[in-house]
């Protein structure tokens, strides 16, 4: 809604007008009258310009016909401009009149945000409706809209509408069965292959819906990057994204490695193309390459299916560990006793059903006794959740124990 010149009991004079109070020297009234239109505040009260100079002081004493003061400011109360100039005949409908005949019409905020407002509630309109649809996207689309994501990556709300409903168009085909390459996907469905580069606002907020859709955990980085869109079936590099396993079988390559007893390093493009068809009955899981590398020093071919995550689990090892799953294997594991070891566990819990390998509150304070003395415990606390109380014994002995530590109470359980 604007506010416009000309429309009361009669024309403002311009010419008069403008030498009066359309002068440099009143430009801070007319402003600041302005900004009171536009607020749809009432033109009441005074008005102060601090320090001003000899000029302006001269050219309000004109205006008002008399002295405004001598003090360090200047002062005008806007009920006396706007009677000057009703009496005069120079704006008959007041000060308003005037402003806006000087200036040009006036927008009123309130109206203004109100149609922003709502223009951005449209903007959002498709996320909402995809979380409709996908009830695990719902805490996801409420914290999308309060957290100002979309509104730094897309500053107006047509763009930010374009953005979502491309977003959305995006999830609604997530997760990709079987797995995709990434450019052709957003080729297909985007008509661009590279609608899905690193560093747009499209692939940021499509990232992020990915991870409230299949929990993917937080990071950063290309290689995390990379997994976060293989949690959801979209490749972006079927070779950089490995895993370690020691006699997991179910290939040719896989079978005869599993004979000599050696670990072999699996790609997510050998898992997607040819993943094992073997069924193993028990497979253990470990933290870090040291356990492995032990299993195969002292088992050999004589080690049960053991995978080794090092570190967060990739794309490839969420892509074995879930085919093993599917295949009727129980998966176990452990993993360093520390914050950041049950992070990792937690992370894979989300995606991978597991039952802990002497991975409890028990087995950690008995390492705590007769494991050599760690390191002390650091970084910010984390749950366990299938054993709270674990989390509840690190905070209260404060000792990190690593899985090298333990090797005489794992290696036990690996042989056959």
């Amino acid at each position: 809604m604007e506010l416009t010149a000309g429309t009361g009991p009669g024309p403002v004079d311009a010419e008069r007008l403008g030498r009066l109070l359309g002068v440099p020297e009143l430009a801070w009234l007319v402003e600041r009258t302005r900004r009171r239109l536009a607020a749809e505040q009432p033109l009441i009260g005074a008005v102060t310009l601090s320090r001003p100079t000899p000029d302006q002081r001269r050219a309000a004493e004109r205006l008002l016909g008399r002295c405004p003061g001598e003090g360090r400011s200047l002062t005008l109360r806007l009920e006396a401009v706007d009677a000057v100039l009703r009496r005069s005949g120079i704006s008959p409908d007041g000060l308003a009149a005037a402003v806006t005949a000087l200036t040009g019409p006036v927008t009123l905020l309130g109206p203004a945000r109100r149609a922003e407002r709502d223009a951005w509630q449209e903007a959002f309109a498709p996320i909402e409706e995809l979380a409709e649809e996908r009830p695990a996207l719902a805490a996801w689309a409420v914290r999308l809209r309060g957290d100002g994501l979309v509104r730094r990556l897309a500053g107006t709300p047509a763009d930010a509408g374009t953005l979502l409903l491309r977003a959305a168009t995006v999830l609604r085909a997530l997760p990709a069965d079987p797995p995709v390459s990434l450019p052709a996907f957003a080729a297909r469905l985007l008509d661009s292959s590279h609608a899905l580069d690193d560093g747009t606002p499209l692939a940021t907020v499509t990232l992020s819906g990915i991870r409230a859709l299949t929990g993917f955990p937080d990071g950063s980085g290309a290689p995390w990057r990379r997994d976060a869109w293989a949690s959801a079936g979209l490749l972006r590099d079927e070779l950089s994204s490995t895993v370690l396993a020691l006699n997991v079988r179910g290939t040719p390559a896989l079978d005869w490695m599993a004979e000599a007893g050696e670990p072999a390093v699996l790609t997510l493009r050998q898992l997607i193309r040819r993943p094992p068809d073997a069924a193993a009955e028990v497979v253990h899981v470990c933290e870090n390459p040291a356990v492995l590398a032990a299993a195969a020093d002292a088992l050999g071919q004589d080690c049960s299916p053991l995978v080794c995550l090092q570190g967060q689990p990739s794309a490839a090892a969420l892509a074995l560990l879930h085919h093993l799953h599917e295949g009727g294997a129980t998966v176990r594991y452990h993993g360093d006793f520390d914050w950041g070891g049950l992070r990792i566990a937690s992370a894979l819990l989300r995606r991978v059903s597991w039952q802990p390998w002497r991975f409890t509150a028990a087995e950690y304070r008995d390492a705590v006794v007769n494991a050599p003395a760690g390191p002390p415990l650091s970084g910010h606390p984390a749950e366990a959740p299938w054993d709270p109380e674990l989390s509840d014994a690190l905070a209260e002995l404060g000792v990190r124990v690593e899985e090298e530590t333990v090797l005489d109470q794992l290696l036990p359980d690996l042989a056959r």
